[in-house]
Order: structure tokens, then C-alpha cells, then sequence
């Protein structure tokens, strides 16, 4: 009954390490691919610490609708759908499993998900290189995966084993997106690299991927995700938004020049 048919495109949303923004930037990023009237979904892979629930602004004690006494229906957040880990547990209950557990509780929220028909379903993985990775990677047809970094050379050194690690299970690396890249004063406009720069660009260059994205460092996406209204939902207009849509139309030309060369069907939405 999954229906991985119906999914144009999966794409993966990985890091090396925590705390690069992984999640802030997959859940941007699929209302990101919404706002360019694209169909998008949210899968929260992240098992031991599921955190979209808290930033789409989805009410404690919110279950997917089961459906033959297995199939979730993936609750819809701000226009898109999404499962979680998060939806199934109490938020304070901490994930004291070991890796089998947890890739069977994995397994099962990937395939007994109901998903509609979609253009992306943006996978928000764990940080690091474990055991769900190379699950996903063995259970369904991924479109590719970005590795989000910030320009901080420990994080970009963690990038890396992501790189290698999505590239030794056949998995294309779309692109690296810098997050936290600069930040600008809400007081005198002074625009800062507070992490470095050029280190997203130094690792793309390595490995001949592209930097299909640049991402500031800003208070606001903090605080929006906070109260569970992301930024590209509030604040669509926002330059911090902007930024985003700018990630998804990159994301958007990067998979239709993959359907293009694995010789599968993909669309392309405009404004004609």
C-alpha cells in the first residue's frame, strides 16, 4: 500500500555533525518548493531526536489518522504534508533504543506513511553517517541528498564523511548548502562572516559538486521555527525567504537535469 510511486523526487537533507541548521533548512526548504507551487513533503528521519513537529507549529498530542489498523496519514503543516517520529512518542520521552529498534521504527514510518502525490518529499536525516542512512539508501530510489554545512572548518570536515558516505551507497550529491554563511547587523547593516568564508566553496570544489545555496545567519529563522511558524511561511516576502525559494528553484533545475540523465520522467513548473 506505500506509494514511493507517486514521489517524483526524494531527496535527502544531511550534515555530518549537529547543529549546521539541517532541520531548519529542510523544513524551509520544502515550503520553499510549495511556494513555487510545487507539491512537498517532510519526512522527520531523525528517530532520537525528531524536532519538525516544534517547528511546523503542530500541537502536542497530534496523531497521523491510521488507517487499516497501519497506514499513517501524514499530517499537514502549513500547507504541506508530514510524518515523524515526533507524532508518535511524547515529546519528553527520550529514544533509549538500540540501532535494530531504531531502524525498525524507521522502516515503518517510511513505508506505512500514505503519502499523496508529490513532487518532492524532503527527508530531514539524522546528523552523521549511521545506520538510517544506509536504510534509506537501500529501501527506496533517492533522488540525491544536499549536505548542509556552515563554513566552520570542524563542520566542514564532518561534510565530508557525509559526501563520501551518500557517494560509496550510490546516492548523487546534489549540492552543498552554506548555512549560516553571514550574518547582517539589524542595527547598522554591517555584514559579517562570523563562521569564515569560502569553506563551502573550498569543499565543493573538492568533491565537483556545486554550493546550490547560500544561508545567513539570522535571529529570525531562530525565533520563526521557535513558535512554529517558519520563515518562508511568515515571512514569504522576507529576503531571509527569498534565500530559501533561491535554494529550492536550484534544488528544483538540479533534479530535473537527474530525471534528465537516468532517463525518468520529472515536470517543470512556471509561470506561463
Amino acid at each position: 500500500m506505500s506509494n514511493f510511486a507517486s514521489i517524483r523526487n526524494i531527496v535527502c537533507i544531511a550534515s555530518g555533525k549537529g547543529g549546521v541548521g539541517k532541520s531548519t533548512t529542510a523544513v524551509n526548504l520544502a515550503l520553499a518548493l510549495s511556494q513555487l507551487g510545487l507539491k512537498a513533503g517532510l519526512l522527520d528521519a531523525d528517530i532520537y531526536g525528531p524536532s519538525q513537529p516544534l517547528m511546523l507549529g503542530v500541537p502536542d498530542g497530534v496523531r497521523p489518522v491510521i488507517r487499516d489498523r497501519k497506514y499513517m496519514e501524514p499530517v499537514i503543516a502549513h500547507g504541506i504534508a508530514c510524518n515523524s517520529m515526533g507524532f508518535l512518542v511524547d515529546s519528553d520521552t527520550p529514544m533509549v533504543w538500540r540501532a535494530p529498534m531504531i531502524i525498525s521504527a524507521f522502516n515503518q514510518i517510511l513505508s506505512d506513511t500514505l503519502w499523496s502525490e508529490l513532487d518532492f518529499l524532503i527527508v530531514d536525516m539524522p546528523p552523521g553517517t549511521g545506520d538510517i542512512q544506509l536504510s534509506l539508501a537501500q529501501s527506496v530510489n533517492i533522488t540525491g541528498a544536499i549536505i548542509v554545512t556552515t563554513p566552520q572548518d570542524v563542520a566542514l570536515l564532518d561534510a565530508r564523511r557525509g559526501i563520501e558516505m551518500f557517494r560509496k551507497v550510490g546516492v548523487p550529491v546534489l549540492g552543498i548548502v552554506e548555512n549560516m554563511s553571514t550574518h547582517v547587523c539589524s542595527n547598522c547593516g554591517h555584514e559579517e562572516a562570523i563562521f569564515g568564508q569560502g569553506g563551502g566553496q573550498r569543499l565543493a570544489a573538492e568533491y565537483s559538486v556545486e554550493v546550490i545555496g547560500s544561508l545567513p545567519l539570522d535571529l529570525a529563522i531562530r525565533a520563526d521555527t521557535d513558535i512554529g511558524t517558519p520563515t518562508v511561511a511568515r515571512a514569504p516576502e522576507s529576503a531571509i525567504a527569498r534565500s530559501y525559494i533561491a535554494l529550492a528553484a536550484a534544488l528544483q533545475k538540479k533534479a530535473e537535469l537527474h530525471a534528465t540523465s537516468s532517463g525518468q520522467p520529472n515536470i517543470s513548473v512556471s509561470d506561463d
